[in-house]
């Protein structure tokens, strides 16, 4: 039977995207199938964080560059300040979605912004990323210039927020587990078996008919 993976993250979170390789690691030869969930972090009008800022400064050289490294993993904190918002690039998420191209398209936002710098909030920026992995980009463009997608994507904020409860990102949701935070492909890898043998042990096993009918 399939495992579900809901992953809740925001394209302006760094772990989010450090969490992607060993989640891929943790996943191969498994019957799993994953969803990535939008989240923001800070959703307009709320100010978003500049980079020369103290608080972004400080973290990613306390946490984000050791974890990098230690991961073997490209990263360069996006000089694009303020920070934009990424409610546009959630709702091209959910075009990409419909098009049978989400994690893909989730995978190049993140490489977009955390290796390459690019400012995810400028439509034109944005266009040119979908057309990248395959996306009719004047279709895309449409999309976000009618806000086709809004309302789809704050029914997924909504979910995100108050009926997940999600309070941070990356948070996976593995089957019943939910888990928080960056972890090892270990970590997530015992989760995944786990879910998978909860799985099989509530499966009904012998169940017969007769001639007095079945149990």
């Amino acid at each position: 039977m399939t495992i579900k993976i809901k992953v809740y993250s925001d394209y302006m979170c760094p772990f989010c995207f450090l969490a992607e390789h060993p989640l891929e690691e943790a996943i191969k030869g498994k019957d799993v199938e994953v969803e990535w969930m939008p989240f923001e972090l800070r959703p307009y009008p709320n100010e978003t964080l500049k980079p020369e800022g103290h608080y972004l400064q400080s973290t990613w050289k306390q946490s984000v560059y050791p974890m990098a490294e230690r991961m073997c993993i490209d990263i360069v904190l996006p000089r694009v300040s303020p920070q934009p918002y990424t409610h546009l690039a959630f709702e091209g998420y959910q075009y990409a979605k419909e098009k049978g191209k989400g994690n893909e398209y989730n995978d190049r936002m993140l490489g977009a912004f955390f290796q390459e710098e690019q400012d995810i909030g400028d439509v034109e920026v944005l266009t040119k990323l979908a057309g990248e992995i395959g996306l009719d980009e004047k279709e895309y463009l449409e999309a976000l210039e009618t806000r086709k997608y809004k309302e789809v994507h704050q029914i997924a904020l909504k979910h995100a927020y108050e009926e997940a409860n999600i309070t941070s990102v990356p948070t996976f949701v593995i089957g019943d587990t939910k888990l928080p935070g960056v972890h090892s492909k270990e970590t997530l890898s015992k989760i995944i078996e786990e879910e998978i043998s909860k799985q099989g042990a509530e499966f009904p096993e012998g169940m017969v008919c007769g001639i007095d009918g079945c149990q």
